[in-house]
């Protein structure tokens, strides 16, 4: 009897291991919460919209996730779920419509190749940025079929985010002196409880989740590290152009509060929780101005951080798992969005600019020159930093992301915006809306690549890519960086001694990073 081929095997597997589907196109799961019904995708099962959480809305606003209520019979799993409160149309100006905007809006998707319990297929949980202030896990750009096709499970999630999301108060203070102000993380962390809990009959092994994201999707990575809230609900992180500006601190979350207590009509710090939660959930989406956000950081002295992302690393007290982290060329395209100058950070940081075109030779143009700076500053010199120290604790690895698509050069001239890498990473370049008109052959197979990378790091721990170099771990005595370019690259001591000189004087460059 001739041996079957592997595709013959994988074609049976998928036909008779899940009996939870009910039929091809109506595959049915028992969540703890009750049935859900999905659809098959392209070539996966999908299923949109499963809440995670009980709706923060009434008196469960500014509290701790609740679990979602049990329901009766089959849900429904075509859609996705609302997304969280926000200034209408922000997403869609920075990388895609986030759709219906809600204060419930706590809900997550899955992707899957599988639905057998007995599959133990890795888990990649994707947190999208936004600054804290926009986003959700249904943008096309994070579209799980691609991960899901290669053989994990992807699955997307939403949290709150601006002032329903971060947020402190005197009243809420009086109330539960002490109590939570980062009520996103929680969302997150309530997220991935529900993935422990129910993600194997999805085909996914809880005891193999990775959590990554980008922008403020990957300070929430960094987050979640340094949380002892988080310890033994993941196994891996990918921080993708995380950023140096400190976190806040209660105080300023109680000064913001009262700003944004003023601005909703109520009687500043006089205002009570009842009053505070009597607000309509769309006019904090109408608030404009840093004065009255926390964006784009978490709030340092609750439970949820007790100590800031960076001195928990810097005390070697994050959870000691293997990270990825790296940033891309021009990551400077977002710091005025964070409230910092490049033109300010170069004044600040070297006066009339002499040591920086020391550490940047060939460098005329004064406004290129601040770019760089600030992208070094605020990005690349964290990244090496924090490799430096979690590479103490964990395996650790790093890159710097420099390709473009290849009919898109001439629009970028100054690199990779920042965000710009997801579509490689996740191999969605195809469902971008920005993207199609320009994606080509060549772009597709670079993030075929690319997307190897971290779903072998998912999968096994270390990330490769068949075909591509390997990618040597990062420590401070072995300093080595993938760099995506044109080529993919490892590169030794990559921009070593200008970031030294970063590194170095960061703690007098504080003021300069912290917009707030």
């Amino acid at each position: 009897m001739p041996k079957p081929t592997a595709a013959a095997v994988l074609a049976l597997a998928v036909c008779v291991a899940p009996p939870a589907v009910a039929q091809p196109s109506a595959p049915i799961i028992k969540t703890q919460n009750g049935q859900v019904q999905g659809v098959v995708g392209r070539q996966v099962f999908v299923f949109k919209g499963i809440p995670f959480a009980a709706p923060p809305v009434g008196d469960l606003r500014w509290r701790e996730p609740q679990p979602a209520p049990p329901w009766q019979g089959t849900r429904k799993a075509e859609s996705f779920g609302n997304a969280c409160i926000q200034a209408p149309g922000l997403s869609a100006a920075n990388g895609g419509d986030s759709g219906p905007l809600s204060e419930d809006c706590l809900y997550l998707n899955i992707w899957t190749p599988k639905l057998d319990p007995a599959a133990k297929l890795p888990v990649m949980v994707w947190i999208h940025g936004g600054a804290y202030i926009f986003g959700a896990g249904s943008l096309a750009i994070y579209d799980g079929e691609s991960l899901a096709n290669r053989g994990a499970v992807f699955v997307s999630i939403n949290y709150r985010l601006a002032q329903l999301g971060f947020f402190a108060h005197p009243a809420l203070e009086k109330e539960n002196p002490g109590g939570p102000v980062n009520f996103g993380l929680l969302d997150q962390i309530a997220a991935l409880k529900w993935v422990q809990q129910n993600i194997d009959q999805f085909g996914g092994d809880p005891n193999n989740v990775t959590i990554f994201g980008q922008s403020a999707g990957a300070k929430s990575v960094l987050a979640l590290f340094a949380s002892p809230l988080a310890r033994g609900l993941f196994r891996k992180g990918v921080a993708m152009s995380s950023y140096a500006i400190p976190d806040a601190t209660r105080a300023k979350a109680v000064e913001v509060g009262v700003n944004v207590a003023q601005a909703a009509g109520l009687n500043g710090a006089n205002a009570t929780v009842s009053e505070l939660r009597a607000v309509p959930a769309t006019r904090f989406g109408e608030l404009k101005g840093q004065e009255f956000s926390l964006g784009p950081v978490p709030v340092v002295g609750d439970k949820v951080l007790p100590q800031s992302i960076q001195a928990t690393f810097a005390a070697g007290r994050e959870a000691a798992l293997p990270l990825i982290l790296g940033n891309v060329s021009d990551d400077s395209s977002v710091v005025l969005a964070f409230g910092v100058d490049p033109a300010k950070v170069l004044g600040g940081l070297l006066g009339a600019g002499i040591v920086a075109k020391a550490l940047y030779p060939g460098v005329k143009d004064e406004n290129q020159l601040g770019r760089m700076v600030a992208r070094d500053l605020i990005f690349t010199s964290p990244v090496r930093s924090l490799a430096d120290r979690h590479s103490k604790r964990a395996p650790t690895w790093r890159y710097y992301f420099d390709y473009t698509a290849v009919n898109a050069r001439s629009r970028f001239p100054n690199g990779v915006s920042h965000g710009a890498e997801i579509v490689y990473f996740l191999d969605t370049g195809d469902f971008s809306p920005d993207m199609r008109s320009y994606f080509s052959q060549p772009d597709r197979d670079y993030a075929r690549r690319t997307s190897d990378y971290l779903f072998e790091f998912a999968r096994s721990g270390r990330p490769a890519s068949p075909g591509s170099p390997a990618w040597p771990n990062h420590d401070a005595r072995n300093d080595k960086t993938l760099q995506f370019g044109q080529t993919i690259s490892v590169q030794p001591n990559f921009m070593k001694t200008r970031l030294n000189v970063f590194i170095g004087g960061s703690r007098l460059l504080a003021p300069v990073l912290n917009p707030k």
